[in-house]
């Protein structure tokens, strides 16, 4: 087991070394160059060798990726171009602000879409399944934008019971933050819901169609006990992989609805840095997201592993 887990890390880490280099060149292939973004209008061919001999731009591109990957190593994001200041200063309360937002959505989420996924799965092809499929289906395919744009319509337009943006400060207390979030969590939990009750309906039906299913039915064991003690936690067990990669998704995907909410999250700070062209900035929230999506997946994996003994050995040999 803990030769798996020391594996499970290695390929993490390796993981993220490759996204660091892909991040980095990713971002030097994008028209301009970290001095032209500093000087923007003011910048003249003098001012701009002078500035990149600051920055060190005039070395080789692979000498600098290794200096900003010891940097980043020891926890140095380097400073903000257009902002003129600490890269980590500015992200800590927006980073914290989209976690805030997706924590508030995950908890809403994540017992709905099981809730909802069971039920679809013990009534297949009644209209309860048919209904709940239906809305999963229209989740899945709408764009987050879509979702956003529609709500702020109806509830703040419409009926005016939340505010359309989130008009607060990015560092403000999370007490005054959570009113400001009703219908961005609306929106991510819709999403959400949709994707991860898919697939528990499909685990429900598996397992409620499997074989000791069907002999606990044979040897009288009551429906209730049946769901809750046999076929629940054995449906559970594939999606927790897929609920790991929906919360990833969630702290790093949600740029666009931060954006139609003016929420003061990450999202809308790497939408700003990539038109500032503030390359610091966007390599350090990329791999800082990479990084958090990665770390997610890798505790779901060693979740499976511990949770299903069959698979932890299977993996073993």
């Amino acid at each position: 087991m803990i030769t798996l887990i020391a594996r499970r890390f290695a390929l993490a880490l390796v993981t993220i070394f490759i996204i660091s280099f892909i991040v980095f060149f990713g971002v030097e292939a994008l028209p301009g160059d970290a001095a032209t973004a500093y000087l923007g209008q003011f910048a003249t061919p003098e001012s701009l060798n002078a500035l990149r001999e600051k920055f060190g731009l005039n070395a080789p591109p692979l000498v600098r990726y290794v200096n900003w990957l010891g940097d980043l190593v020891k926890g140095d994001l380097g400073d903000s171009l257009s902002r003129k200041e600490s890269v980590a200063e500015l992200i800590g309360n927006r980073f914290r602000n989209t976690v805030v937002l997706s924590i508030a959505a995950a908890l809403f989420a994540v017992p709905i879409a099981i809730l909802l996924g069971v039920i679809a799965g013990l009534t297949r092809d009644k209209w309860p399944d048919i209904i709940i499929s239906l809305v999963a289906i229209i989740g899945m395919t709408l764009p987050g934008f879509v979702n956003a744009t529609v709500l702020v319509y109806f509830f703040a337009i419409k009926l005016n019971w939340f505010p359309a943006v989130t008009l607060i400060a990015s560092d403000a207390p999370v007490s005054k933050l959570l009113p400001n979030i009703v219908l961005p969590i609306i929106t991510l939990t819709f999403i959400m819901v949709a994707h991860i009750l898919r697939l528990v309906r499909t685990n429900m039906i598996d397992v409620m169609m499997s074989e000791y299913v069907q002999m606990a039915r044979l040897k009288g064991v009551s429906a209730i006990r049946i769901v809750f003690s046999h076929a629940l936690p054995s449906a559970m067990l594939p999606t927790i992989n897929i609920v790991a990669l929906t919360i990833g998704w969630l702290v790093g995907g949600v740029a666009i609805v931060e954006a139609v909410f003016n929420y003061p999250g990450i999202g809308t700070l790497m939408l700003r840095a990539i038109s500032d062209k503030d390359f610091p900035l966007i390599q350090a929230i990329a791999i800082i997201l990479s990084s958090i999506f990665i770390g997610i997946n890798l505790v779901a994996d060693l979740l499976t592993l511990m949770l299903n003994p069959r698979l932890r050995t299977a993996r073993g040999h």
